[in-house]
């Protein structure tokens, strides 16, 4: 071929590189999981989730975000600066009705459901010489209530107030995640701290398995069925298993548990959600690897909360594998 024919094919190549790699490189789509505080489940679950989605979906980039948590996880949607969130079911519930936390928006929050999955344990953790045995007994305490924006205040709010203690009034609130509880705890700063989420977490194995140091978890299993009675029907009595956690866990104790979710914008692309949904139960076997939590979602429960709509995308999915309710 004449020197001039390979000039010229060269030049056409660089032209069709110049012109195109442009375009295919603005085809990757970049994902923002939104999850929690580090010393969470969130975190570790919605790692594995953003490495199994970018290494399965070969036009897919996801990253994990750290967060206070579900409601600014929600917040993060609302606003599209995030596009999966993990977040507690009953604060999605508050969200797509515009109520509690959100009740200052402009209405409804457009959430949508990918699926539902493992559930949050409740736990109350304090000192195994504290002398508190039960929730009554923090009144006048130093307590963690959780961060703000997170679904753990939530919930600790509504327990303490089922219980009879104000929580403005009967107890001295702090606001700190999971990770920071721990070790006010652990440093004498505060008495007791709530927390929700996937069990076992860590840092609350972290505290556990501090030499010469003892925990205690607070069992609140008797409150369930008047949250159920006052707030609706995500919550139900979960079970700390005795030793599980090191310290003077000694007995099996019963807890309030609620749902977890993934959810979305209303907005997102179609064929995105059923390709992420697809992809999570295809290739669950790495997110199992990832967190014991994990193992507790489901094909089957995925489709089944009542708390928000879900995504078409989503549907399609289960509508294929037969799980679709009603289907």
């Amino acid at each position: 071929m004449p020197k001039i024919r390979l000039t010229l094919l060269a030049l056409l190549v660089l032209a069709v590189t110049v012109v195109f790699g442009p375009v295919a490189a603005a085809q990757q789509v970049q994902l923002s999981v939104v999850t929690g505080g580090t010393g969470g489940v969130y975190y570790v679950v919605g790692g594995g989730l953003a490495e199994l989605l970018t290494r399965h979906l070969p036009d897919v980039n996801a990253v994990a975000e750290v967060t206070s948590a579900s409601v600014d996880n929600i917040y993060l949607i609302e606003s599209k600066e995030a596009d999966i969130a993990f977040a507690l079911s009953d604060t999605v519930y508050l969200a797509v009705r515009g109520e509690g936390p959100f009740a200052g928006t402009t209405g409804p929050i457009p959430l949508r459901a990918l699926a539902a999955i493992y559930p949050n344990f409740n736990h109350l953790v304090t000192t195994a010489d504290s002398g508190i045995r039960s929730v009554t007994d923090l009144k006048g305490k130093r307590v963690s209530t959780g961060s703000p924006g997170s679904g753990t205040e939530v919930t600790a709010l509504r327990i303490l107030r089922a219980y009879g203690l104000d929580p403005d009034r009967d107890i001295r609130r702090e606001l700190l995640g999971a990770a920071e509880s721990a070790d006010a705890l652990r440093d004498g700063r505060i008495d007791a701290f709530f927390w929700s989420g996937g069990y076992p977490t860590g840092a609350v194995s972290d505290v556990a398995n501090s030499p010469r140091f003892d925990i205690f978890i607070v069992p609140m299993g008797e409150i369930v069925e008047q949250l159920i009675a006052e707030h609706g029907p995500f919550y139900s009595v979960a079970t700390f298993r005795a030793g599980f956690y090191s310290g003077d866990v000694k007995e099996d104790t019963p807890t309030v548990a609620v749902p977890n979710m993934l959810v979305v914008h209303a907005d997102m692309d179609e064929e995105l959600a059923y390709r992420i949904v697809r992809a999570i139960f295809e290739h669950k076997s790495e997110l199992d690897a990832v967190h014991p939590s994990a193992q507790l979602i489901t094909l089957e429960g995925a489709p089944t909360s009542q708390v928000a709509p879900y995504h078409p995308g989503a549907i399609r999915y289960y509508k294929e594998m037969g799980v679709w309710p009603g289907e």
